[in-house]
């Protein structure tokens, strides 16, 4: 008996110690540098958003690490206010997207079989229309600003996160405790609510975190061509797009600072997302 406690674990076992390791750890940066971003704001006030014409378009140095922009403005501070927004919008579209799927899906699985043909039309439809052009459809109708981004990331996203949970609860109406449920006869509401949504908890917090970045990102594209959030707030997408016109005169520092920190929030979380997916479903287990 001894001898079989004191075996090493077996290499599959030290792959999924491993990754809850490396798991744990982006989470924690990630939720440290959030943290410091959103804290940064508040302590920064209005500071990277008020303009001040002495020190406009100054080079990066130590009083202005990222430099300033075209009305002095310090643009580490005006980036991180950017990356606040972003997160705050991000945020909301995403968890929009996570809603629409969740309902969509348990439609399709306890509305019977006109039900579930519907939400997979809605799907094909979804997944054919251009994406992006979709996006600047919606907000273009909706008249631009941060609501109208909000409203056309998150009703854009959800197609591939409700054929991801539509096969999931379709493997779990044969599983035992549900075929239970429904031999003491009761209805798929009670099924949906009570059995269906625990189980969906991994797949939404996975499908949460993974279109958090595509949310970011489309949110900066809207602004960049302009449908998307308003030109007075201190959004990345404003930032770059602002700086298009500085570029061919040698103010580098106004696009490369906002786009570096996007960039690094967008490859954090879709890390982070893609190594729950691996802890959350043993068949994509690394070895």
């Amino acid at each position: 008996m001894s001898a079989i406690v004191d075996l090493p674990p077996s290499s599959p076992e030290r792959a999924r110690d491993g990754n809850r390791m490396r798991t744990l750890l982006l989470s924690f940066v990630a939720a440290l540098a959030l943290i410091a971003v959103l804290v940064s704001t508040h302590l920064y006030g209005r500071y990277g958003i008020d303009a001040d014409f002495s020190t406009r378009l100054l080079g990066p140095s130590w009083s202005h690490l990222a430099g300033t922009d075209q009305l002095g403005r310090d643009m580490f501070a005006r980036t991180l206010h950017g990356l606040a927004l972003s997160f705050w919008v991000g945020l909301i579209a995403a968890s929009l997207s996570v809603v629409i799927a969740m309902l969509l899906a348990l439609v399709a699985t306890t509305g019977g079989r006109l039900a579930d043909e519907a939400v997979s039309f809605l799907i094909d439809a979804a997944m054919g229309l251009p994406h992006f052009v979709l996006l600047i459809l919606i907000s273009f109708s909706l008249g631009g600003g941060t609501t109208a981004v909000i409203i056309a990331v998150g009703v854009t996203h959800w197609p591939r996160l409700t054929r991801i949970l539509r096969a999931e609860l379709l493997q779990l109406r044969h599983a035992e405790f549900v075929r239970a449920s429904r031999h003491f006869r009761k209805s798929w509401f009670y099924i949906g609510r009570h059995h269906f949504l625990p189980h969906l908890v991994p797949q939404l917090l996975v499908g949460l975190i993974l279109l958090f970045p595509h949310a970011i990102l489309h949110e900066a594209g809207l602004t960049f061509i302009g449908f998307g959030l308003e030109p007075s707030k201190p959004a990345i997408g404003v930032l770059l797009s602002d700086s298009m016109r500085y570029l061919t005169a040698g103010k580098w520092w106004l696009g490369m600072f906002p786009g570096l920190a996007l960039l690094m929030v967008v490859l954090c979380f879709d890390a982070i997302g893609n190594e729950l997916r691996l802890l959350t479903d043993p068949r994509q287990e690394q070895t």
